[in-house]
């Protein structure tokens, strides 16, 4: 039987507006470029970087492919909000083979042995040693 998923609220452009400003902000910060030089870049006012990183201004589409194209990433990257970057994550931590395998035998495992095998990883990963 299908599940019914419910869609996430759409959110309001102030809202969108902060999430653009975040990772705007946050990748500048990795390709470790100034507000300045970011603005240079896309032949902007550094004033303009900075409305766009408080919120203060929500970029248009052309602006937001010319950020994208200054910052060398993908216009996707600027607009993602939290629930696609936690879907990500996710996807990052299943491509272990190791966590998809422990994934994939977890359900047949009774509580009692879930908590078994938490404490023998917990131990394991802090260098403890259990008493028998």
């Amino acid at each position: 039987m299908p599940q019914l998923v419910s869609s996430p609220p759409v959110p309001s452009s102030s809202e969108a507006g902060l999430q653009v400003a975040g990772q705007v902000r946050e990748i500048r910060r990795l390709r470790h470029l100034s507000q300045r030089q970011l603005a240079g870049r896309m032949q902007v006012p550094r004033t303009y970087i900075s409305k766009i990183e408080n919120g203060k201004a929500i970029p248009t589409l052309g602006s937001l492919e010319r950020l994208a194209l200054a910052l060398d990433v993908d216009v996707c990257q600027l607009v993602r909000d939290s629930r696609s970057r936690r879907e990500e994550e996710i996807a990052a931590i299943f491509a272990d083979p190791f966590v998809a395998e422990v994934a994939e035998l977890l359900p047949r495992l009774v509580q009692f042995h879930r908590t078994l095998f938490l404490g023998a990883v917990k131990d394991t990963a802090t260098g403890r040693r259990r008493s028998a």
